[in-house]
């Protein structure tokens, strides 16, 4: 199970640590033609998002991988599925149900990090 979990913690923070700087870096109008949702949300927003999901994606790994406040990898893994979350209400507002689909994977993905990090398979 440890090594599912690793290898769900890498497969979450590559497609994490992609989308949070493509938000924190790209100027919004490629945002925007990427990223329909962008228009509803002021750009501190977008980048605040985007910080967030690079932080989330190097909280899954970093400290795992050093041994150092390993606490903070489920921690990561809740803040991440909390993102996910609130993505979900943007999407349902803007009746884009693939997208909340998306989301529910990642939903779920982050939460069996949570519970196999918080509980059986802590650090």
């Amino acid at each position: 199970m440890n090594v599912f979990l690793w290898i769900l913690q890498g497969v979450l923070a590559a497609l994490f640590a992609a989308a949070g700087v493509t938000k924190a870096a790209q100027p919004r109008e490629k945002l925007i033609s990427q990223l329909p949702w962008v228009d509803d949300v002021s750009t501190p927003v977008v980048r605040v998002i985007g910080v967030a999901e690079l932080v989330g994606a190097l909280g899954l790994i970093l400290p795992g991988a050093f041994g150092i406040a390993t606490v903070l990898t489920p921690l990561a893994a809740t803040g991440l599925a909390v993102i996910m979350v609130l993505a979900m209400g943007v999407h349902a507002r803007r009746k884009e149900p693939q997208a909340i689909g998306f989301n529910a994977i990642l939903l779920i993905a982050a939460a069996v990090v949570m519970w196999g990090r918080f509980g059986p398979h802590a650090f």
